[in-house]
This record gives structure tokens, C-alpha cells and sequence, in this order.
């Protein structure tokens, strides 16, 4: 059971990282030296550290 609550806690992150980014701007991104091409990159190594 805790695998489990640790797996969609970890995608709730995933999930709730990636839409926070891709509502940023060009600009925004361009700000935080990220690129739109890098938000899925990004998002799944603030989840799972991959």
C-alpha cells in the first residue's frame, strides 16, 4: 500500500510540476535558462530524480 501512495504522490508532482511550467512564457522559460523542449526532462526529475 505505501508503494502505491508513494507512486501517485510522485506523479501528483510530476503532473503539478510539468502544468506549472507550461504555463509559463518563451520568455519566462528563457528567463530560467529552460526551453520548452526541456519541461518533460525537467518535470520527471523533480518526481522521480531521473
Amino acid at each position: 500500500m505505501a508503494s502505491i501512495r508513494e507512486a501517485l504522490a510522485r506523479r501528483k508532482v510530476y503532473r503539478q510540476t510539468l502544468a506549472e511550467l507550461r504555463s509559463l512564457s518563451n520568455r519566462e522559460l528563457s528567463d530560467l535558462g529552460m526551453h520548452r523542449s526541456m519541461l518533460t526532462r525537467i518535470a520527471l526529475e523533480a518526481a522521480y530524480g531521473k
